[in-house]
């Protein structure tokens, strides 16, 4: 059995046209005014517009930035939004997720190699306080985009609930590759800020760190089961028009993005893990 929610398809800030997918960008970088180089960044709500907030009000004045901070809550838009130019930058996703919307929507991004920040994926429950407690049949929630959903199953599959089929890349897993299930789970697809809104509907969910904050989730403190940081290739990157990573503003933006005390930022406001370092 499987059951699909329809994706929330509205952002906070911001309504887009129907331009090209892979254009539509003025091809400028920003605004200027009396030597300030006005940038402006797409992002999720937690924990990315506060990370971005925070360099916006202690950094980019230094480096000769001013920075307005757009927040989506629709994994869908602000790639698009880069695209057709209405923005300079987002920092929302993963590597795999970008991988993705390049790959399907044909979209020309370039990312910084270095990322940000991890948020571990969790699995959370309001009926259940262990995974053991999990019946026969119980319902999943789980990531309705590919490149989420894969890691999910990963989380899923390393923690012996699932067994995926052999030589499957867990990054671009499906439900559809799941081997071996021996609890007879049912998979909930929905679209990932509805996940944590939806938590009383299935037995338990695995939840993206963001909308898990958003929702006053601790991964360490709520989570049965919880991603390791170890060697994870989810980390979030920074992200703009392909041939926009050379511009000036760009590069400063990059740099100041991996100051020290940006680290000491989000070490000292999610001190539980929540959200880690990724440089």
């Amino acid at each position: 059995m499987k059951i699909t929610y329809a994706a929330l398809a509205a952002t906070t800030v911001l309504a887009l046209t129907g331009c090209g997918l892979t254009g539509g960008g003025s091809g400028e970088v920003g605004t200027e005014s009396n030597g300030v180089t006005t940038l402006t960044i797409g992002t999720s709500v937690t924990p990315h517009g506060d990370i971005w907030r925070y360099i916006d009000e202690n950094l980019a004045a230094d480096a000769g930035l001013d920075l307005e901070i757009k927040e989506f809550t629709d994994y869908s838009l602000p790639n698009r939004a880069l695209v057709d130019g209405e923005l300079d930058a987002n920092y929302f996703q993963h590597l795999p997720f970008l991988d993705s919307e390049r790959e399907n929507q044909g979209y020309e991004l370039y990312n910084f190699e270095q990322g940000l920040h991890i948020e571990p994926f969790a699995l959370y429950s309001e009926k259940h306080t262990d995974v053991a407690e999990l019946p026969d049949g119980a319902t999943i929630g789980i990531n309705n985009d590919p490149a989420n959903q894969g890691r999910a199953l990963k989380l899923l599959a390393d923690n012996g609930l699932i067994e995926l089929a052999d030589g499957v890349d867990p990054i671009t897993a499906t439900i559809h590759d799941v081997a071996e299930n021996p609890k007879n789970l049912e998979f909930v697809e929905a679209e990932a800020a509805q996940l944590a809104r939806t938590l009383a509907d299935t037995d338990a969910s695995v939840i993206n760190g963001n909308n898990a904050l958003n929702a006053g989730l601790s991964s360490k403190e709520d989570g049965l089961l919880v991603e390791s940081p170890e060697g994870n290739p989810y980390q979030n990157v920074l992200v703009v028009r392909a041939g926009d990573e050379e511009n000036e503003a760009i590069q400063k933006l990059n740099e100041i993005a991996h100051d020290d005390s940006v680290r000491s930022f989000i070490e000292e406001t999610w001190p539980k893990g929540e959200v880690i370092p990724a440089f």
